[in-house]
């Protein structure tokens, strides 16, 4: 695909793992990229044209993109044609605590960093996962810190600023290919707007980019992430109701699928990552008294981990000097994501029960991180692991765990989240 030559130089602010995966493409489209991001450790990694987070085939695109010359990572913006936001966007307790409400602190300083060097006809790009009406606060933001310059919330068509939101719909372990070939909601707040971020865009996406306004495009990320989580939800409570039941759940889930219109989706130890255990949140936090089934899905997903501690806890007590072995820290199969996981959840509470010995097994890190290092949890390897445990705990269906002979389990303690042994 030819390069538009709108766009001689982008930055991309955020190098984490949407941020990289994206300056990287652009860059292998013979595009100049400068990743932007605070951490000096990601910057220096990345200049070396190694990579510091695991994803398929990402180091050879960053290798052979910072080789070129066509990608550089610096702590510091620099001016470019296009900037495009991939920053971390969390969530915090409300005031009353009784649900959460989107921390957008990233945002505002990126806004702040890149502000100073804006010139008529940029593009800023918010990637970040928002609640509804974040992009026109980062064109107000933008305002605030170029007065000199027109922002589109203000003037639409006619602004000397492009601002578009185009969220990033990708699967952890297939982001580059994702990348590429899934479809792109553009949400501009002008017309202009939109249609400059159709053309950046286009340089590298082969799916289809479809147009519509900012509000409706941070919504759709939202919705995509809060049907999941419905979804989730309800698989994580039947298979709760089965535990009382004594109905084995990886079983009746395959023949409640063999109806033609039922797809239930697999129960596990609660929701984690940065987007389906977050995004529902924004959704809630924006529209309380209506989102009442988004809420209580949350709250169902976030039990999940205290009810696998509470089943740990009870097996525990059968042994003298329970050894737990929890296999997999990461918040899905195959990647070294650690945000929100209900594993991590789950091994640092077991860990301060003071239960007994308690080691982790997670194959795509080589450090525990400290807040499990500190609770006492040592990080093993699954052979380890499986020769001194009396207790092991799926935690994630890692492709090392999915092919272990059932046998080596016989003489221990199972218990199994995410039906590897179904």
């Amino acid at each position: 695909m030819s390069t538009n030559t709108q766009f001689e130089r982008i930055a991309v602010i955020g190098l984490g793992y949407i941020g990289l995966p994206t300056a990287a493409v652009f860059a292998s489209r013979g595009v100049e990229v400068v990743g932007v991001d605070i951490n000096q450790r990601a910057v220096d990694t990345i200049n070396a044209g190694c990579v510091h987070i695991v994803e398929p085939d990402l180091d050879n695109v960053v290798r052979a993109a910072v080789t070129s010359g066509k990608l550089r990572a610096t702590q510091f913006a620099e001016p470019a044609d296009a900037f495009l936001i991939a920053v971390p966007t969390p969530f915090r307790t409300s005031k009353h605590g009784n649900s959460r409400e989107p921390d957008l602190t990233y945002i505002h300083a990126a806004a702040e960093a890149i502000g100073p060097l804006l010139k008529k006809g940029d593009l800023v790009v918010l990637e970040s996962t928002s609640p509804v009406g974040t992009t026109e606060q980062l064109s107000e933001w933008l305002q605030q810190a170029r007065p000199d310059l027109t922002f589109p919330h203000l003037r639409g068509d006619a602004a000397d600023i492009r601002v578009a939101h185009c969220p990033e719909r990708v699967l952890p372990g297939k982001v580059l290919k994702e990348l590429v070939s899934n479809d792109r909601i553009i949400g501009g707040l002008s017309s202009a707007c939109s249609h400059a971020a159709l053309a950046l865009y286009k340089v590298f996406v082969e799916g289809e980019c479809i147009i519509t306004n900012a509000r409706t495009a941070e919504m759709s990320k939202l919705t995509e992430n809060a049907f999941r989580d419905v979804n989730i939800a309800f698989a994580n409570e039947l298979s709760m109701i089965c535990d009382q039941l004594k109905i084995n759940v990886w079983d009746l889930i395959q023949l409640a699928n063999r109806h033609p219109r039922v797809n239930i989706l697999n129960p596990g130890p609660g929701v984690g990552g940065h987007c389906i255990a977050v995004d529902p949140w924004f959704i809630v936090s924006s529209c309380p008294d209506q989102a009442r089934l988004l809420s209580l899905a949350r709250n169902v997903n976030d039990s999940k981990p205290d009810y696998v501690v509470k089943k740990v806890l009870k097996v525990a007590e059968q042994f003298k000097e329970p050894i737990i072995a929890c296999l997999g820290l990461s918040f899905k199969a195959d990647i070294d994501d650690l945000r929100e996981s209900p594993a991590m959840r789950i091994v640092g509470e077991l860990a301060s029960r003071c239960v007994g010995d308690v080691v982790a097994v997670e194959p795509n890190i080589k450090e525990l991180p400290s807040a499990l290092a500190d609770k006492g949890v040592r990080l093993v390897d699954l052979s380890a692991a499986l020769e001194n445990a009396n207790i092991v705990v799926v935690l994630v269906d890692h492709r090392e765990f999915r092919n272990l002979d059932p046998s080596l389990f016989s003489a221990k303690a199972a218990i199994d989240t995410r039906g590897v042994f179904a």
